[in-house]
């Protein structure tokens, strides 16, 4: 298991406004609890020691928020003079993380794990640094609530994936990875996407997915965050 993980939380939120408007997009709440913390309180459960929070809108919300979190400990990742986009903030961050592979979210999705294993517990269950650079956590297209894409990625029957190259494709990343920090390295430095560091590893055939056997419900606008009101019995 992963020591260390990093959340995504410092976008500008614009699909979701007006809901952020006067707030980041990690703290608006679903079932009276901000979504920051359905990342936050996963990486809790299954042992993560440090969590890198990057802010950049509205960035003191966050931080206050988070002020008296104890667990997993808080470290915040200013961005707040340029916004580094994913790749970008990973990479500003690395400093700050325990040796080892970490977990990295966003944070506008919540996922309600099924049958099978806990979602992190799922990812470094197959975790394998002498095969991988990046081993990412999909999901069932038709497992999915407030999304509307094509899918995302294609999966080989070892494991490997590749992002979709026709019209539709079959999984729907969730947002949750493990990553290697060697990887992070080889990013091109300042603002650019995971998508970079994907790319670098399917190249060489080290870039993997574990399939979810739960529930992801996409809160990336909102009548996603609607639809997910609805399903945690809080419909307001």
């Amino acid at each position: 298991m992963p020591r260390s993980a990093m959340v995504l939380a410092a976008g500008l939120g614009t699909r979701m406004r007006p809901l952020t408007n006067d707030r980041p997009k990690p703290m608006i709440e679903v079932a009276e609890k901000p979504l920051i913390d359905y990342a936050l309180d996963r990486f809790a459960r299954v042992g993560v020691e440090r969590a890198v929070v990057n802010v950049h809108y509205l960035a003191e919300q966050v931080e206050n928020h988070l002020a008296g979190r104890t667990s997993p400990e808080i470290v915040i990742s200013d961005e707040r003079q340029e916004l580094l986009e994913t790749g970008g903030g990973l990479q500003k961050a690395r400093g700050l993380f325990a040796d080892g592979p970490v977990f990295c979210t966003n944070t506008d999705a919540i996922m309600i794990d099924g049958d099978g294993p806990e979602a992190c517990t799922a990812l470094a269950s197959v975790w394998d640094g002498e095969q991988m650079d990046a081993l990412l956590l999909l999901v069932p297209i038709e497992r999915t609530s407030g999304y509307d894409g094509a899918g995302d990625f294609n999966r080989s029957v070892d494991g490997q994936i590749q992002l979709r190259k026709r019209d539709t494709a079959p999984f729907v990343f969730t947002g949750l990875q493990i990553i290697a920090q060697g990887l992070i390295s080889e990013g091109p430095g300042g603002a650019f996407s995971t998508r970079v560091l994907w790319d670098l590893a399917a190249s060489r055939g080290r870039l993997f997915g574990v399939i979810y056997d739960g529930d992801w419900l996409h809160v990336g606008d909102p009548d996603g965050h609607a639809l997910a009101e609805k399903r945690l019995g809080k419909n307001r």
